[in-house]
């Protein structure tokens, strides 16, 4: 090793022992409070506080590992759903397990390519996935919109684990009184 990697890893193990995570030696829990005494205010214990924090685990304690939930099944409709507020990705209404996406090829340009699209009626990516950065259009799609996954889901039959009262831009629209026209 050369002295200054020496010095490097030194340090780094000395910072680490400092902020308690070096050895492994630094205890990984306290020791539960004992019951508070009559009069005074009782402080929750690590459990307790434990099982309120975060509510996707539906209410087990943190030291232990809850239940999982089955598996949502893709609705495979090929209906094209609405978009909830302007510029939202369009989701994907079918199946795409097993579907290559990697650096050597994208299964999904061979339904949703412009040559293709008329084919197969997919709707065809959108030209902007053809432009670069600087708004030059290529030929091929742009490698920042090559993955689609990661903007574009699939919808499954899942119930949601938290409530949510979203509302769209054009339901919010539709609702508001409309202003007298002069």
């Amino acid at each position: 090793m050369k002295p200054m990697q020496i010095l490097a890893f030194i340090i780094v193990l000395i910072v680490g022992v400092g902020l308690g995570r070096g050895c492994g030696n630094t205890p990984t829990h306290k020791p539960e409070a004992a019951p508070a005494a009559k009069g005074t205010v009782a402080v929750p214990t690590t459990t307790q506080a434990s099982k309120s924090i975060d509510a996707m685990r539906r209410g087990a304690d943190l030291k232990s590992e809850p239940e999982s939930l089955p598996l949502a099944r893709v609705e495979n409709t090929d209906i094209r759903r609405e978009r909830a507020y302007p510029m939202q990705p369009p989701t994907i209404p079918h199946a795409i397990d097993g579907y290559q996406v990697d650096q050597h090829a994208n299964r999904c340009m061979l339904c949703h390519g412009q040559a293709n699209s008329a084919q197969f009626q997919a709707p065809p990516v959108s030209v902007t996935h053809y432009m670069d950065r600087d708004s030059q259009v290529l030929a091929e799609i742009s490698p920042r919109r090559y993955f689609c996954v990661q903007c574009h889901v699939v919808q499954t039959d899942a119930q949601p684990l938290i409530a949510n009262d979203f509302t769209g831009a054009d339901a919010i629209l539709a609702a508001a009184p409309e202003t007298a026209k002069e």
